[in-house]
């Protein structure tokens, strides 16, 4: 049996955003323990995103589609 409850582990922001939500999608993404080539790999997409929305922020664009993703109600 466990002596004590284990440490809260909170996400640092990502260096670019300064967003935890980044951190953990890309923490996702990662294959590999491959955490540069992840980053790399989602800023590059942010970028193409702010070049095909016309001058919209491809942060927010990101963000907006993850809440059309995420579920509204929570069933318990």
């Amino acid at each position: 049996m466990r002596k004590s409850k284990p440490k809260k582990r909170y996400l640092l922001p990502d260096p670019k955003f300064k967003d935890t939500m980044v951190t953990k999608f890309v923490n996702y993404m990662m294959e590999r323990g491959k955490k540069s080539v992840a980053y790399n790999i989602f800023y590059d997409a942010i970028e193409i995103v702010e070049k095909k929305a016309g001058g919209e922020a491809g942060l927010e664009v990101w963000k907006r589609a993850l809440g059309n993703l995420t579920p509204q109600v929570e069933v318990k």
